[in-house]
Order: C-alpha cells, then sequence, then structure tokens
C-alpha cells in the first residue's frame, strides 16, 4: 500500500499548525498589543528563531470564539503546566517515542481509515513538538467559549490529534470488524 499520501498529510499537518501560529503571533496578537515587541517577523525568520513570550492577549473573533495569546508548558488542557525546562525536556521525548511508534503503526496499518487517522495524531504531535523545542511551550490561540464556559486554548495540532484519535475510534467500532472478517 502506498504511503506516500499519509506522509504528505504528516507534512501539511505540520505546516498548517507552524504557518496558523505565526499568523496569529506576528499579524494578530502582536499588532493588538501596540508597542514593546517589535515589528513582525516574516514566516521563516519566525519559525528558526526563539522569540520572546507574548503576554496573554484576547480578541473576539465572533461571539463564541477568541483569537488568545497561551503558553501552555504541560500537556492537553494545561496538565503538568509547571514541569519547568526539565518538564519541556521529558515531555519532548515521550513526543517523540509516541511518534515513532505511531510511525511504525503507520507503516503497517492495513486500513486506509487508520492510516489517516495515525497521520493526523503524528503530524499534531511533532507540531506541538516543534512549539516545545523551540519555545519551550505550545502556543495555543483558540478559545471556544459558550454560556460562560470557555474550553481550554488549544491550535491546529491539538485539533489534528483529537480529529485523529476521534476517527481511530470511529475505525475500531465501525471498520476492525470488517478488517478482521476480510483476513
Amino acid at each position: 500500500m502506498n504511503k506516500i499520501p499519509y506522509l504528505i498529510l504528516i507534512a501539511v499537518s505540520i505546516v498548517l499548525d507552524q504557518l496558523s501560529k505565526w499568523a496569529v503571533t506576528q499579524h494578530m496578537i502582536k499588532p493588538a498589543l501596540r508597542s514593546g515587541y517589535g515589528e513582525p517577523l516574516e514566516f521563516w525568520p519566525w519559525l528558526t528563531t526563539v522569540t520572546a513570550h507574548l503576554p496573554f492577549t484576547s480578541i473576539e473573533i465572533l461571539p463564541f470564539i477568541n483569537i488568545v495569546m497561551v503558553w501552555n508548558k504541560g500537556v492537553s488542557f494545561g496538565m503538568f503546566n509547571d514541569g519547568g525546562e526539565m518538564g519541556a525536556l521529558i515531555l519532548i521525548a515521550l513526543s517523540l517515542v509516541i511518534v515513532f511508534v505511531f510511525l511504525i503503526w503507520l507503516f503497517t496499518a492495513d486500513h486506509y481509515m487508520q492510516r489517516l487517522s495515525i497521520a493526523l495524531v503524528i503530524g499534531g504531535a511533532i507540531g506541538n513538538v516543534i512549539d516545545r523545542a523551540r519555545l519551550g511551550a505550545v502556543v495555543d490561540f483558540i478559545d471556544v467559549h459558550a454560556f460562560g464556559y470557555h474550553w481550554p486554548a488549544f491550535n491546529i495540532a491539538d485539533s489534528c490529534i483529537v480529529i485523529g484519535v476521534f476517527l481511530l475510534i470511529i475505525y475500531s467500532f465501525f471498520f476492525e470488524t470488517q478488517t478482521k472478517d476480510v483476513k
């Protein structure tokens, strides 16, 4: 089975994640702060430079969606946020081990739905590892809220991971039995 489309999906997930973080930090958050944080950087200098952490900022996009500036030093929903530099290194190492295991799984998976799901999880994980390695924290910027409740801020990489896991669950309920029956 041709795995190239899934490797392309991984690359596209990473690029979209990094481009979205660049666009938000450099062209929405920085201008909203008005001064003291320099001019917005172009994409490549931003990606290859360790930039200062911008302060929390919130910009309303729709009545239920804000663009915010959140530095997540932990994992999902801010868990383990106080791990310091050693915590960041542990999370990077753990993420890379998971990516490696998922890559092996990708190359042995039989079903397209499984490969699609795994590729999304890998792309999202690598997108967040890039942030953690460059900046010591993951850039989260999407704030969804309704009726006084705010979902924890997230990013495109987080979305890829969640969608990938959701599709794996769908696969396990609806497709895995079909795959086993065929064998």
